[in-house]
């Protein structure tokens, strides 16, 4: 319990006896109550210092917290009280009084420091230790990876935190107030010595999933509505909340206008066709749907979408590119970040049906442009993480990826290497042919779509860098891609940035900003010219050569981090057969 001189005891003695008559007075017609963390013990008192909180600082609520318990007189201040409090007896609880007289700042772990400040620490419990005389509970709010360990002795706190302690579990909520002090112990710079604790939220140890022990990732998935509580997820979590941080940091300093594109759109802008509808009619009465009609009235075999809500064909987007495109040719530079979708029954560890993009756009810029934006942004992101999250790719580094920090400062101190499409297919047949039984996908050539294996053979071996290969076939890639005018139109100015550990992290090209090509090129890919009205305006109206690319950004995460399944780079994971939570 902690010690205070004679006035200071005589100081707060007289505070409180104020603070507790107001109390006292206001409890005086209420009629029981519970307690903001569950049914009181202490019966009238305690709810005689909520009424008082209630009036005194009820815009703190949230942030208030249970201080150190203070030795004083009490039998002078029921005196006090006696006089104005109700003619019915009631047990003055003085821990809760105390509680309502000081309110100690909430302080995050991850900034605690040494100080003489009664603070609060509020989080969820890892591991309880208890010994003859004092206890040990480790309790981490999220902020960090460590946590904060809370040392309780025995004789130095109150009653009822002495009850509390024989409750404490594993992943129950708790409020620890007191001191932060140097450790005594090497795990830890600082520790909390408390002298109060309580209990917010219980936690049954018998029905608890997530005991102190390694889970797999995959069994995390099952349940990812309490995975954030684990150290790896949490560590996900904090360095993709530091990238995202960092994409926003990075284009607002480059003068970029961030843009918010729709999710829903009638347009296919990737042109494959693997995209969700979205629809408000009634397809479990097939019976009901409206039918396309041919111009003599006959029925077809289709559905006639005018009779929908957007009275067209109405999907998600599989990409913010085409919006972001319209802001580009007037405010010159732009971004946009945010998710996007792609019905790809796919269920490789690298691929998601719910994934967030982020897709700069730029005017007057051509792929070179795009090129060097990509790996500037890539560089402050990757910086900014290896300042920010130390302890996190520490964490990282020991469980999944050995050379981690390794990779990720040559990204930063490293230039990254470019190479033509055209190129990288030789150095891949040249290697292939030394052994292509080690090989997958042994057949390669001029218009291969470049599988995984190669671009991580580019990147990992052959460079040892994140690479740039660029100028691709016309065949593989997207309708919007400008032509090169070198090689009669036989491949694109389009580029894809390789990285080792993940293979391709970024994709993008100079748009097409010839009218007529555009439309012979949609031709070609069967899209309806009419959809796209007012993409080709934009050609149409002070066409202007513009460029840009985009970057998976749970990719980035997987690739910062050094996890291998993308479905851990996310919250909640959307895939084929998935969409739980």
């Amino acid at each position: 319990m902690t010690q205070t001189t004679k006035s200071t005891r005589q100081n707060l003695t007289k505070k409180m006896a104020s603070r507790a008559c107001l109390a006292a007075a206001v409890a005086a017609s209420s009629r029981g109550g519970v307690s903001a963390f569950g049914t009181s013990s202490i019966g009238r008192s305690g709810m005689m210092a909520r009424s008082l909180s209630s009036i005194s600082s009820s815009t703190n609520n949230r942030f208030s917290s249970y201080p150190t318990s203070t030795a004083i007189n009490k039998s002078d201040l029921s005196n006090r009280i006696s006089s104005v409090a109700p003619s019915r007896s009631f047990q003055l609880n003085m821990s809760t009084v105390a509680a309502d007289a000081t309110t100690a700042r909430r302080v995050k772990t991850a900034e605690a420091e040494v100080s003489d400040e009664q603070v609060s620490i509020k989080g969820w419990v890892r591991t309880v230790r208890k010994q003859k005389t004092l206890a040990f509970v480790e309790v981490n709010d999220g902020s960090s990876m460590s946590g904060i360990q809370c040392v309780l002795p025995f004789d130095g706190v109150d009653e009822d935190t002495l009850k509390e302690i024989d409750n404490l579990t594993t992943g129950c909520s708790v409020n620890a107030v007191g001191q932060i002090i140097k450790s005594q112990g090497g795990k830890q710079s600082v520790e909390l010595s408390a002298s109060s604790l309580r209990i917010v939220g219980t936690c049954p140890g018998d029905t608890f999933p997530l005991a102190k022990k390694r889970h797999s990732l995959e069994y995390l998935r099952t349940i990812a509505h309490l995975r954030p509580r684990t150290n790896t997820i949490a560590a996900v979590a904090r360095v993709r909340s530091t990238l995202a941080g960092s994409i926003h940091k990075f284009f607002q300093s480059e003068g970029f206008n961030y843009v918010q594109t729709p999710l829903i759109t009638a347009s296919d802008c990737e042109g494959a066709g693997e995209m969700f509808r979205v629809t408000t009619l009634d397809i479990d009465d097939v019976a009901s749907l409206p039918r396309a009609k041919d111009e003599e009235g006959k029925e077809l075999a289709g559905v006639d979408y005018a009779e929908d809500f957007f009275g067209k064909a109405a999907f998600l987007t599989v990409s913010g590119q085409l919006g972001g495109e319209t802001h580009a040719c007037a405010l010159g530079d732009v971004y946009t970040f945010g998710p996007t979708f792609r019905a790809e029954n796919s269920q490789t560890t690298r691929h998601l049906a719910e994934f967030w993009m982020v897709e700069p756009e730029m005017a007057f810029a051509d792929l070179t442009s795009a090129m060097d934006n990509a790996e500037a942004m890539l560089k402050a992101c990757v910086g900014d993480v290896l300042e920010k999250c130390e302890e996190d790719l520490e964490f990282f580094g020991k469980f999944f990826d050995k050379g981690l920090k390794a990779r990720l400062d040559k990204v930063v101190s490293k230039p990254f290497v470019r190479c033509s499409y055209r190129d990288a297919i030789k150095y891949l047949q040249e290697e292939i042919a030394k052994d292509p039984s080690k090989w997958q996908f042994p057949d390669v050539e001029f218009g291969t779509d470049l599988a995984t294996e190669h671009e991580r053979w580019l990147a990992e071996t052959k460079f040892d860098s994140a690479v740039f290969v660029y100028n691709y076939p016309k065949s593989i890639k997207a309708f919007y891609m400008r032509d090169n005018d070198e090689d009669g139109g036989e491949t694109v100015n389009a580029m894809d940035l390789l990285v080792p550990g993940v293979g391709e992290l970024v994709g993008g090209s100079q748009r097409e900003e010839r009218m007529d090509v555009l439309v012979d090129k949609m031709k070609e890919l069967d899209l309806d010219v009419e959809d796209y009205w007012w993409y080709l305006d934009l050609r149409r109206f002070g066409s202007v050569p513009h460029a840009g690319y985009g970057l998976g950004f749970e990719r980035l995460v997987t690739y910062v981090c050094g996890i291998e399944n993308i479905r851990d780079a996310i919250a909640f994971p959307r895939y084929p057969g998935n969409a739980e939570f």
